[in-house]
């Protein structure tokens, strides 16, 4: 009896514990219940909704390119993208059919994408957009027509190695549209389609849209007309004189705006993967090595001897030093001797008795090793320091090359004679300009730059540029007066010296000439350049001429410097820059 009183008790706590058991896992599913439907609805319905929803993107417009005058120099083209949804395609057949005809493709490639088991599947973007509304009209089920955009250039080859150029994803591949692909590109919108579970559109609901945000407009210090000028001006000598390349900068020396680039052969902006004729494919070089040779910017991406152009800067460290004088005499046999090398003037029997302006006028070479050897080795690379050659220009454009110099204690004798006037070392263009032209703007270090201001499609202002490359004293490298001789010596070199087929009339035109020779030396290449910059007696022009490789008379003072003459004949009037009204004689 006491046993089953026992098991009778024993049963009822099982019983009450089952229940406890079962009434806790009650509350806590009723609780997650809950939780689900009241916190959670918001997180959980997305959800829902991202199951039954299908994605388009609808890109941003890309920001236009426009120069300092509002002309217009990248936009936008709309175009289609044209994909299929294959759960939605009934007629695989006809859609196959009708896609490849429309589009030129071959039907096999139509057939792999549209027979793909994916959510959306792009057939063909960058389509044009009569093509887009011909496939759109045809009502096909599956195949969706969506407008997109694609970069165009109207000036198609102008500037093309400065701006560059955007991929087939509209994102910048070199040039200033990688430089500023960020601020350019904008924010891509999407298209949602409501769909069931088997992936079919639901009838009846439409599609919902959230509309991209276009990209912020790019203004640049670049002129137009002055790019013209200077691309017409490097055709026409490159034809003349058969040379290989040429290149062009013009910009202000006293700020660092660039108001035109140049590497010329260009290319056509519009069709950047299409070789142009001057880069077609060689034995042994890849098409993808080709194009890169085509796209390359030498004005920034490439070095070279600079040649004479370089005694500016040695002339400027040696006045700035004291250890020259305007009156300094010096003599020319046509050589000079150099431990054991004998280093030749390009006047093969000399110069004679000269003076230092005389030399510089001269662009004589012993008088330059003669200027170097004064100013030493560990003063030279002061100066080379203080001026800035040891470290890149930061030009707001990719793939600046860096100065190949010669490292200071592998530098004897024989190595600063050679870099006294301007060889046995590379620079790029873009550097030489800026440092010259800092030598000669009043002594102040300026950084070249293209980017003006951004704005957006409305017209506010983004951001101003200009404020981050505002100069002051901090970033002086030669006294104000050194750089006022420097500006009379450059002058006299034009008015008096091997420059003189830069003079003008009208204007004050100093600059240096050079005749460089490639390596290997024994190839017989040569560099022909001038840098000039107006009015001598205040810059606010400077232009720099490389032409690579001329082919018969190739000094830089026959060749070079006429060019530039002709484009400071067009842009000085073209800038309002007024003539000088009569011009005095130098006084050192």
């Amino acid at each position: 009896m006491e046993r089953e009183e026992w098991t009778k008790v024993h049963h009822r706590k099982k019983i009450v514990v089952m229940f406890f058991v079962v009434a806790v896992l009650l509350l806590l599913l009723i609780g997650r219940l809950v939780y689900l439907m009241v916190w959670g609805s918001v997180y959980y319905g997305g959800k829902a909704q991202d199951i039954h929803e299908r994605e388009r993107p609808i890109k941003a417009a890309r920001g236009n390119i426009y120069d300092r005058n509002g002309v217009l120099l990248a936009s936008n083209r709309t175009v289609c993208t044209i994909s299929v949804i294959h759960s939605q395609v009934e007629d695989p057949e006809e859609v196959i059919r009708a896609l490849s005809d429309a589009l030129g493709m071959d039907e096999e490639q139509v057939r792999k994408r549209v027979e793909k088991v994916s959510s959306i599947e792009r057939i063909r973007s960058n389509v044009d957009i009569e093509t887009g509304d011909k496939i759109r009209n045809m009502g096909l089920a599956g195949v969706k027509v969506d407008e997109d955009y694609k970069r165009y250039y109207p000036y198609e080859s102008l500037a093309s190695k400065v701006l560059g150029f955007t991929g087939g994803d509209n994102q910048g591949i070199v040039g200033l549209e990688v430089k500023y692909d960020e601020l350019l590109q904008g924010e891509p919108g999407k298209i949602l389609t409501l769909t069931d579970a088997r992936g079919i559109e639901i009838e009846g609901v439409g599609e919902s849209r959230q509309e991209p945000i276009n990209g912020r407009d790019l203004y640049l210090t670049l002129d137009y007309n002055i790019q013209t000028y200077a691309m017409q001006a490097a055709e026409k000598v490159r034809e003349q004189k058969s040379a290989d390349s040429v290149e062009i900068i013009v910009m202000n020396p006293s700020n660092g705006e660039v108001y035109a680039m140049v590497n010329v052969p260009e290319f056509d902006l519009n069709h950047p993967f299409s070789l142009s004729e001057d880069y077609q494919l060689q034995s042994g070089v890849s098409e993808m090595d080709a194009l890169n040779t085509m796209w390359r910017n030498k004005c920034i991406n490439d070095t070279y001897e600079p040649g004479s152009i370089f005694k500016i800067i040695t002339a400027s460290a040696a006045l700035e030093k004291g250890v020259v004088s305007v009156d300094d005499n010096f003599y020319c046999p046509g050589y000079i001797t150099v431990e054991d090398r004998r280093i030749r003037c390009h006047k093969v029997t000399g110069h004679g008795s000269e003076t230092f302006v005389q030399g510089l006028q001269n662009s004589c070479n012993p008088v330059f090793i003669a200027v170097g050897q004064r100013i030493g080795v560990d003063d030279y690379f002061k100066y080379f320091k203080q001026f800035g050659l040891n470290r890149l220009t930061n030009i707001d454009l990719p793939g600046e090359a860096a100065t190949i110099m010669h490292a200071k204690e592998n530098v004897g004798p024989v190595e600063l004679a050679t870099i006294s006037f301007g060889q046995s070392f590379q620079i790029t263009p873009i550097k030489l300009a800026a440092t010259a032209g800092s030598l000669v703007n009043g002594g102040l270090l300026v950084t070249p730059h293209l980017a003006l201001e951004a704005r957006d499609t409305d017209g506010s202002l983004v951001k101003d540029f200009r404020k981050d490359y505002v100069v002051s004293e901090a970033d002086r490298i030669i006294s104000e007066d050194t750089s006022k001789l420097m500006q009379q010596l450059l002058e006299s070199v034009v008015s008096e010296g091997g420059g003189k087929r830069a003079y003008m009339e009208d204007y004050l035109i100093g600059g240096k000439t050079a005749t460089s020779q490639t390596l290997p030396r024994s190839a017989h290449k040569y560099i022909s350049s001038f840098l000039g910059f107006a009015p001598a007696d205040d810059p606010q022009v400077l232009v720099l001429v490389v032409i690579h490789n001329p082919q018969g008379i190739y000094y830089g003072g026959t060749i070079a410097a006429p060019v530039a003459r002709d484009i400071f004949a067009d842009i000085l009037p073209y800038l309002n820059i007024a003539p000088c009204t009569e011009k005095e004689n130098n006084v050192y």
